[in-house]
């Protein structure tokens, strides 16, 4: 099969594209032919090397963690899918290889491409609403009518985050570049920063809860908008969440599991019109690594997705 993999750890000239061996399947997986792969923040960190877990990997080694497609073999003792079935999903924790024609997967932790949402939107949907779902309703238990600011929200996961926190009734605050306010707005933001023009913490004040999904100097900062008894989850700084500065405010740091149930979620969502896919810009696998510059660079907004058929 063709994949974009690595040999080593480093930038993003350490992609290839190339061939190596098919995947087969363990008696409770799938085979998936991948349609597409979405690349996400994960991705680049696993190809740099800052992922502990992977220290002792053997190369080549696929990125990727969330993809959609179609079952072209079934494993011996899986009974509720099929060959031919469309499916999306993404990879189990401490997994990566998405970047690929083929993949194996547990049975279990995928579900069915709904019809009306194409293979490159569902790819988009996959981890983004995933970590969205998990972080707004399981981690921070967001109520209706509660305010939440959510950081950076032109990107995937928060742009799917906005969507979902007014869709449980929430107040939504977000920060965006300028050329992105009305890109947030349309997904239904109530209210939009401007982070290059304003501090958002002399502008927003009594937050019930805060989304951060873009780290840095944003972290420490967004502490300062809750009110006391607020809580903030947060999924870019690393695997535990960081401590804040206050004593009255939580901090979180959402585990994002994976279940078909989740997945059908966001395929219920979908179909109901809460959520709608974010905006896509294609690459090709071959275009990896410009793919990688992109998405480390930070400047964009929506998604990033391999049409791989």
């Amino acid at each position: 099969m063709k994949a974009a993999y690595i040999e080593r750890f480093g930038g993003p000239e350490v992609l290839q594209y190339g061939d190596l061996p098919d995947p087969v399947a363990a008696p409770d997986e799938v085979i998936v032919n991948v349609h597409a792969a979405s690349v996400n923040a994960a991705d680049w960190k696993f190809r740099s090397g800052e992922y502990a877990r992977h220290a002792q990997v053997k190369f080549p080694q696929i990125p990727g963690r969330d993809f959609s497609g179609v079952i072209a073999a079934v494993g011996a003792s899986v009974g509720d899918l099929k060959t031919g079935d469309a499916v999306f999903g993404v990879l189990e924790p401490g997994k990566e290889g998405t970047y690929c024609e083929k993949i194996a997967i547990r049975a279990a932790v995928i579900a069915k491409k709904p019809q009306r949402l194409s293979h490159v939107d569902a790819a988009a949907l996959a981890l983004t609403g995933l970590t969205a779902i998990d972080s707004i309703e399981g981690t921070l238990q967001l109520k209706r009518g509660e305010t939440i600011l959510i950081q950076g929200g032109a990107g995937g996961v928060a742009g799917f985050a906005i969507q979902f926190a007014k869709y449980l009734g929430a107040r939504v605050v977000t920060t965006a570049s300028a050329a992105n306010i009305d890109y947030v707005r349309g997904l239904g933001a109530d209210q939009v920063i401007d982070y290059n023009a304003q501090d958002f913490t002399k502008v927003v004040k009594d937050c019930d809860a805060v989304f951060d999904t873009v780290g840095g100097d944003v972290v420490q900062k967004s502490f300062a908008v809750l009110k006391p008894g607020g809580r903030a989850a947060f999924i870019a700084s690393g695997a535990q969440a960081p401590k804040p500065e206050r004593t009255n405010v939580t901090a979180l740091r959402p585990p994002v599991p994976r279940s078909r149930a989740a997945m059908e979620r966001i395929a219920q969502l979908f179909e109901a019109g809460a959520i709608r896919p974010p905006e896509v810009k294609l690459f090709r696998l071959a275009q990896a690594a410009e793919a990688h510059r992109l998405s480390q660079g930070r400047h964009f907004r929506g998604k990033l997705v391999f049409q791989v058929r």
